[in-house]
Formats: C-alpha cells, sequence, structure tokens
C-alpha cells in the first residue's frame, strides 16, 4: 500500500479488504450472501455466512469469470445478488476487451436453489423496452420491489455537450426485461457532483416508514468520492422524476480526522435480528492515490449502522462503523 497520507484510526478499520462496490443480501432463511468487485475486474465471487460477521472470513467462491474476447471480457464491476419469482438472479456491468469503456449490465442466473454450490447461466444483457436504453456506457444497476411491482434503477451516460451519468428508473417486466421507457431519475447538478467527471452512479435503496430512500455515488472515484441520496413516499408514483427530492448536499462524504477517502458505491442490509439498518460501502484509508483512482486495489468494504433522526431521515455517520471482531 503505497499511502503517504494513510492514517489508522478507530474508525477505518475494514471489514473486508479490497473489494469494491460492495452489495450483502439477507435471505429469507437468515442467511447473508456479500459479493463485490475485485480488484482484477475479472471474475464475480460470493460469500455465505449465518451471520454479518461471518462474511470477513467467509469462504469465498469463484461462481463466473469474464469472457477471453467479446462482450463481458473486462471491468467487470460491481455484481448485485437477488431472489427474485423463486429464482437466484445477479446483475454486473462488462465491457468487451476491444472496447474496454463499451460498458452494459448483463445477468446470470443461477440453475438451482443454491446459489454458492449450483452452476449459473449467461442470460444476456438486460432487455429495455425501448430503443435507447443501454445504447451507451451503462452500469450499476439495483431493482427493488415496491407495492407489488419491481423497478430496475441504473446509471447511463448521455452526450449532449458534455458526456455526463445520470441516473434513470423503470418499471420491469420481469427479472430480465423491462417494462417501460427509461424515467430521468437525477443528474449530477450540484458542485460535489461534478468533481473531475460528472457522475451519479452506484444507487441502492432502503425503505423505512412508508418513505423509499435512493442513495447513490457521485464524483470521481478518488477523495471526491461521495453519497447523495433522493427520498419518496412509497405511495407515489416512482416514475414520477418530480415526486422524488433529492438531497442539496451529500450525506457522506471524505473525513480526513477520522481517515476515511472516497466513501461509496454502498447496499443495505438488515442486523441478524432485524432492528437495525446497516449500510455496507467501500473507501479507502488514504487519499494519495498513484496513478488511475479506478485501479487502485484498496477500496475496502466497511460497514455501519444506520441512524433515524427526529425527521425518520437516515444519519450517516463514521462513527457508527462497526469494527471486525
Amino acid at each position: 500500500m503505497d499511502a503517504t497520507n494513510f492514517k489508522q484510526t478507530k474508525y477505518n478499520k475494514p471489514f473486508i479488504i479490497q473489494r469494491a462496490d460492495p452489495y450483502v443480501y439477507r435471505h429469507e432463511d437468515g442467511t447473508y450472501l456479500f459479493t463485490a468487485s475485485v480488484p482484477a475486474y475479472d471474475r464475480i465471487i460470493l460469500r455465505r455466512s449465518k451471520t454479518l460477521d461471518g462474511l470477513a472470513d467467509a469462504e469465498e467462491t469463484v461462481i463466473w469469470k469474464k469472457h477471453g474476447r467479446g462482450i463481458m471480457s473486462v471491468h467487470v464491476w460491481a455484481p448485485e445478488i437477488h431472489f427474485i419469482e423463486g429464482k437466484w438472479f445477479i446483475y454486473f456491468a462488462a465491457g468487451e476487451k476491444d472496447d474496454i469503456w463499451a460498458i452494459r449490465p448483463y445477468i446470470l442466473m443461477c440453475e438451482g436453489e443454491d446459489p454458492i454450490k449450483n452452476p449459473w447461466t449467461e442470460i444476456g444483457p438486460m432487455q429495455a423496452s425501448d430503443d435507447f436504453s443501454f445504447q451507451d456506457f451503462s452500469l450499476d444497476m439495483t431493482v427493488f420491489e415496491n407495492r407489488g411491482k419491481w423497478y430496475c434503477v441504473w446509471a447511463e451516460k448521455i452526450s449532449v455537450g458534455k458526456k455526463i451519468s445520470n441516473l434513470y428508473i423503470a418499471e420491469m417486466k420481469s427479472p430480465v426485461k423491462l417494462a417501460t421507457a427509461q424515467v430521468l431519475l437525477t443528474t449530477p447538478e450540484y458542485d460535489w457532483e461534478r468533481m473531475d467527471f460528472w457522475v451519479n452512479e452506484g444507487p441502492a435503496v432502503v425503505r423505512h416508514n412508508g418513505k423509499l430512500y435512493l442513495t447513490y455515488s457521485a464524483s470521481a472515484t478518488g477523495e471526491c468520492y461521495c453519497i447523495g441520496m433522493l427520498s419518496i413516499d412509497e405511495e407515489e408514483e416512482l416514475l414520477d422524476p418530480r415526486a422524488w427530492k433529492k438531497e442539496r448536499y451529500p450525506v457522506l462524504k471524505t473525513d480526513w480526522e477520522k481517515g476515511m477517502f472516497g466513501p461509496g458505491h454502498n447496499s443495505f442490509t438488515k442486523s441478524e435480528d432485524g432492528a437495525d439498518d446497516i449500510m455496507i460501502y467501500h473507501a479507502r484509508q488514504y487519499d494519495s492515490i498513484i496513478g488511475d483512482p479506478l485501479y487502485d486495489p484498496n477500496r475496502h468494504t466497511y460497514r455501519m449502522r444506520v441512524e433515524w433522526d427526529e425527521q425518520e431521515k437516515p444519519v450517516f455517520d463514521f462513527k457508527n462503523n462497526f469494527e471486525t471482531t
């Protein structure tokens, strides 16, 4: 680790080292599944544990490897595992060896009931219901259910002047196909979303007292990377962007004193007793990076307990980080 400004604190002890874009899913039987981007960006891994703590030392299984050429042959990023309609699905992004930034969202489906032991089948790209979704750099797809309907949110770049990464939402027809055209959810409009690159990406959803909170990551992947948030009542029309409220400032950002740099690309899960919402995210322990931050391997997985303020809004604070046992 080449880190001229590395500072060890009680807040920045990693949960799982060198795993970025972390996703933790708590299944209906109480077990936890973990997946994330690996530094080589060349495979998809899974860990399983009966407890959240146990994921730190759980055996890691490679369930899929990148292609040697063509699509899905480079930049395997940000996998998420979901259980929908009785089947396991993994949503992830990948590029092409001869066009490494031709990033698109793809899907794997497990052939059996055990996502660790049973084989996975390549379904291919997510199917759009319009002619313009997924036509450019698209990634960080997440899915969630609300009032009996499933929704998909993802990041996609557009080029009208400067090329920027927006977040879009659509209703789903099935786990592998969208039912509606994309709707623009948020675009990088504030200064903290435009550091080095104009970026909104990495969406994640948590539900609390009748409201949905959607966090997302903004700016480049170095020290300026941070987390913003949208919110909406669960009874509202989710495909109406005017119904969503966007926070003016980031809800989590670099804290030099605590030694946490570039927090971002989070997911949410529950504690074992179901009482607490837990945010799983990545960050670095230093800000000095040689070369492109995207290829620095030391984005580690962290976890924190989410607090809720008097207005029932989530509060994200590094002081609520869990230390590993």
